[in-house]
């Protein structure tokens, strides 16, 4: 009997998880690593992204979202969107071709690869022959043209991949037609351009590498036009009348050409090099497009002085006597102009530019071309990231006046909506309003919007100018004086150098009822701040703290304190610092919290901690904690990473200082730094980064930073004895040690005259010295305290202070209860005794009910260095659930991770982009959204010729079709092609279809 009851509990446990736990990685944001490739869809309003490892995506409106990846690790070289079609075409540098489709599933669209191909020569032909350098999507939507490295163009019919061997246009072809005394005609090189006449699906002019041009009827499959250029072809251009053709080359000069003339005295005087006669860059890509009422717009992208501007990546768009020389912060990969109108045709609107750190869009239709802040694909790495914090559920009050501050400064941005509209978002509103804060290495710290898929920018706070830097207010290598030629205007708001190392952001705490925000910095600043709708003017004086205590024989070899600005400063509206705490030695601060009822703020280093009175600018107290033999705390964490960093910023400001641009390499340098950083906050956090295989052993009380404070918690408890609970602030360091101390707070109508005291009551050394991560007080009820003025706020009911409590410590490698005040052990849950793990991440989060609304359960939601998630119960620290996350690898994935307090988490998955992910059944952020195939003319006039094919077909070859030409992949289109038929063959037709998709 008891056996059938234990069995009874364990399948209601079980059930209970599956409504409680649920792992799911859930979206992605931020700007993709290394893109590679663009495409856009006009007719589904879509812009596709592929990348170097082999990712492609695809956005729409704000919140629809796709993704999808190659099982060839190879980047996407070029993506292509069928013409007017939910497909979409992506080659890839191992030269495979794959067709994905927008697929209807559940009344929601996902992206799926249908199809892959990899053209195949003769034999014994080498592999140039079908080394695919061109692609063109021809406007009927069945066939794909590949121009190759061997100067040959197949053609493929899609989606079904099958080569067309009767209409492939071989090289022999084309150079028996060449004209004799064209210069190039024995060798014309790869395809370098294929593109369709806009008024003549027909014709399509082939551009090879040597220069020439050949316009080809594909109807007729010969020449018809022969267009002798002679230098080093980069990119063609049709006009959308089909009367010019433009190119650009290899040397800066780009020309215009008359379709249907063969004159080449007359073409000579057309070509245009832009920039003079000195050498300048190829121009890669070239765009003209008719306007209306007035000149069209002509847009290229290089094209720039070698010698003295070969280091910019510009766009030059020119619009009657507008012309603007559009500097971008990194290399261009590609870009495209989005027109007015549902078809697609009237004036250019918006231009949209991918370059390899971010996505700038411009509006083409205000004066000044502004840009239009985009929704998503914002790049979170502006400035590389140090640290992160989430605040759930904010206030209504607090979340408006953000929108506000931020709101001032975008008003640079245009106001014209976002252009990019496809697909429907079929998410439901967010169920409660979410901050996601960023610090980076700049010294800024950002606010973003996380309640819903888009992570959108919502108020930028710089704490840079606090202090002196080596910053030039006049230094801007980008933009020139008037009537400066090229006329450059700097375009973008990636910028990885920074001014001073010591500005990095490293712990941020916000209190979403008060308003009052702290930030750590890299060289012991603590700033606290206060949220204020108006610009105001002040000084912001230091409160220095010896963490040492005149402790002798310590030097310390690290960086010094930033200097602190001594003349007022004017802060515009937002956050604002009222008080400043500079630790001396002015190390990496490793631990912060606030208590904004008490006007409390704990901070820690490696050397000790100390509590701060933010309403009476006073230090309450001060504790060392450093071992005197620790060596590495002299010498401060940032030299331990100092060689590389040290070096790029120094040649940074050396070389910005002499007006030189470092933009070719940037990037990887902000990568490295990016890498670095990742590397400190791991030496801080685990001293070890390969995970051990190990049983649990005492650690030396020798060992590195045994001082540094890991974790500082504030709690109203039971400290003295069980009758009177009573405030206290506990840290827990990295050699196991526990503190804490009774604080006195006086009386409201007193608090701003009569000082705050401390006394030390309570210490725990931990038997195997594993470094404290995380401390935690349960009620009377077993539930965890709550947030500073969160009762008061009526979000929470009160602490049950009639029971006993008890103090949970989270070290690295066991979860510890102890009861209070007596501090007696009561159970614990040791991790690594069997797998060697150890406790790098760990939060409390509430887990509600997927099916009862009413009903929930808090944990502590746990990392490891093994890149596992584990929920542990409390009070009874049982473990529930546990999934693979991470990589083990992924160091800087690790050391970024932060949970929030409704059992999702964030981690960093490159410089620029954060995972999301979800532990929790009931709240789950995910894109749900819809793409419909465009019924438009061409759509309609290629779904009657396909059910015509099918009704003359047997039932078999009927299947293959359908299933061929991918109409399997809308249910809607399926449905009205299977009342078209009859009998035997729809059911026959049905069946083969549902087994396909099924």
């Amino acid at each position: 009997m008891k056996r059938f009851r234990r069995h009874g509990h364990e399948s209601h446990r079980d059930r209970l998880k599956q409504e409680l736990f649920q792992f799911n990685k859930t979206v992605e944001h931020g700007f993709p690593h290394q893109p590679s490739a663009l495409g856009f869809s006009p007719s589904l309003q879509l812009l596709a992204i592929g990348t170097r490892s082999g990712a492609i995506k695809l956005y729409g409106a704000p919140g629809v979202e796709f993704m999808g990846l190659h099982d060839e690790n190879a980047a996407v070289t070029q993506v292509h969107f069928m013409n007017h079609q939910v497909e979409l075409v992506t080659l890839l540098d191992d030269n495979s071709l794959h067709m994905w489709t927008l697929r209807g599933h559940k009344g929601q669209s996902e992206l799926l690869e249908i199809g892959r191909f990899m053209l195949t020569g003769p034999p014994g032909a080498p592999p140039s022959v079908t080394r695919v350098t061109a692609v063109l999507a021809h406007s009927s939507g069945e066939l794909l043209l590949l121009g190759t490295e061997g100067g040959h163009v197949f053609v493929v019919e899609v989606p079904g991949f099958r080569e067309l061997e009767e209409r492939n246009i071989s090289l022999d072809q084309v150079s028996s037609s060449v004209p004799d005394d064209y210069i190039g005609r024995r060798n014309l090189e790869h395809v370098e351009a294929l593109q369709e006449n806009p008024v003549d699906p027909n014709q399509v002019v082939l551009g090879y590498g040597r220069g020439l041009m050949v316009i080809w009827d594909l109807q007729r499959q010969r020449a018809v036009q022969h267009i002798p250029a002679t230098q080093q072809l980069e990119s063609v251009w049709w006009t959308e009348d089909g009367s010019f053709l433009l190119s650009s080359h290899s040397d800066g000069s780009f020309c215009r050409w008359a379709v249907g003339v063969e004159d080449e005295k007359d073409d000579e005087e057309k070509s245009d090099i832009p920039y003079g006669h000195f050498p300048c860059k190829a121009i890669s890509k070239i765009v003209q497009l008719p306007t209306a009422d007035g000149p069209p717009f002509l847009l290229f992208s290089g094209g720039m002085p070698r010698a003295s501007y070969g280091d910019r990546h510009c766009i030059t768009v020119i619009h009657g006597k507008t012309h603007v020389a559009l500097d971008f912060t990194s290399r261009i990969i590609d870009f495209f102009v989005i027109r007015d109108g549902a078809k697609h045709t009237g004036d250019p609107r918006a231009l949209v530019v991918l370059v390899e750190e971010e996505l700038v869009v411009l509006d083409l239709q205000t004066e000044g071309w502004p840009v239009i802040q985009t929704p998503y694909l914002v790049p979170l790495h502006s400035s590389a990231i140090t640290c992160s914090h989430h605040v759930s559920s904010i206030p209504l009050k607090l979340w408006e006046r953000l929108l506000a501050a931020g709101e001032l400064q975008s008003r640079h941005y245009s106001k014209k909506p976002w252009p990019i509209i496809g697909g429907q978002n079929l998410g439901a509103d967010p169920p409660q309003r979410d901050l996601l804060l960023t610090g980076h290495e700049d010294g800024s710290v950002r606010f973003w919007d996380a309640s819903g898929v888009c992570l959108s920018p919502m108020y930028k706070l710089s704490t840079a100018g606090v202090f002196h830097t080596d910053s030039d207010p006049n230094d801007n290598m980008n933009q020139g004086p008037e009537g400066e030629w090229p006329p450059f205007r700097k375009v973008g708001c990636f910028d990885p150098y920074s001014d001073d190392p010591r500005l990095g952001v490293q712990k941020i705490h916000l209190c979403k009822y008060s308003g009052y925000l702290t930030v750590a910095g890299t060289a012991g600043q603590i700033l606290v701040l206060e949220l204020n709708d108006e610009a105001a003017e002040q000084t912001v004086e230091a409160t220095v703290v010896d963490l040492l205590q005149g402790q002798e024989g310590f030097r310390w070899k690290g960086h010094a304190r930033l200097d602190v600005r001594e003349e007022p400063v004017l802060f515009p509206p937002g956050f604002q610092p009222f008080a400043l705490v500079q630790c001396q030695p002015p190390a990496v601060v490793t631990a912060l919290t606030l208590h904004s009822e008490w006007k409390l703020a704990a901070f820690g280093t490696s050397h000790g901690f100390g509590l701060f009175d933010y309403q009476q600018k006073t230090n309450v107290f001060i504790k060392c904690t450093l071992n005197p033999g620790d060596q590495l705390a002299m010498e401060g964490p940032l030299s331990r990473v100092k060689s590389i960093k040290k070096s790029l910023r120094q040649s940074f400001r050396r070389i910005r200082r002499s007006r030189v641009s470092l933009r070719k390499h940037h990037a990887n340098n902000a990568s490295k730094l990016q890498e670095a950083n990742a590397r400190l906050e791991a030496e801080l956090a685990e001293m070890e980064l390969a995970p051990v295989q190990r049983k649990i052993e005492a650690r030396s009380s020798d060992d590195s930073f045994t001082g540094l404070v890991r974790t500082l918690y504030f709690a109203d408890t039971f400290l003295s004895d069980s009758s009177h609970s009573t405030p206290s602030l506990w840290a827990g360091t990295n050699g196991g040690c526990v503190f804490a101390y009774m604080l006195r707070l006086p009386p409201v109508e007193h608090r701003a005259d009569e000082p705050v005291t401390a006394q030390q009551a309570k210490e725990i050394q931990l038997m195997h010295r594993a470094p404290v991560v995380g401390l935690v007080v349960l009620d009377g009820q077993g539930a965890p305290l709550p947030e500073p003025l969160e009762v008061a706020h009526d979000l929470a009911r009160s602490a049950d202070m009639q029971g006993s409590h008890h103090l949970v410590v989270v070290s690295e490698e066991q979860f510890k209860v102890f009861t209070l005040p007596k501090l007696g052990a009561k159970t614990k849950l040791k991790l690594t005794a069997v797998d060697g793990s150890r406790v790098r991440r760990v939060g409390v989060a509430y887990f509600g009910s997927s099916r009862t609304e009413d009903y929930g359960e808090s944990g502590l939601v746990v990392l490891t260095n093994q890149g596992d998630v584990h929920v542990v119960s409390l009070p009874h620290v049982k473990m529930q659930v546990q999934y693979p996350c991470i990589r083990k690898e992924d160091v800087s994935g690790i050391a970024s991770c932060v949970f929030t307090k409704h059992g999702q988490g964030f981690y960093l998955i490159s410089p620029s982009e954060f995972e999301r992910f979800s532990l929790s059944a009931r709240l789950v952020v995910e894109p749900r959204c819809l793409v419909e195939l465009p019924l438009g003319s061409a759509s309609k006039q290629r779904l009657n010729s396909n059910r015509s094919r099918i009704q003359s077909e047997d039932a078999e070859s009927a299947a293959r079709r359908v299933m061929e030409h991918a109409l399997l992949n809308d249910e809607q289109v399926l449905q009205e092609i299977q009342k078209s038929l009859e009998g035997d063959q729809t059911s026959f037709l049905e069946n083969n279809v549902k087994s396909v998709a099924s």
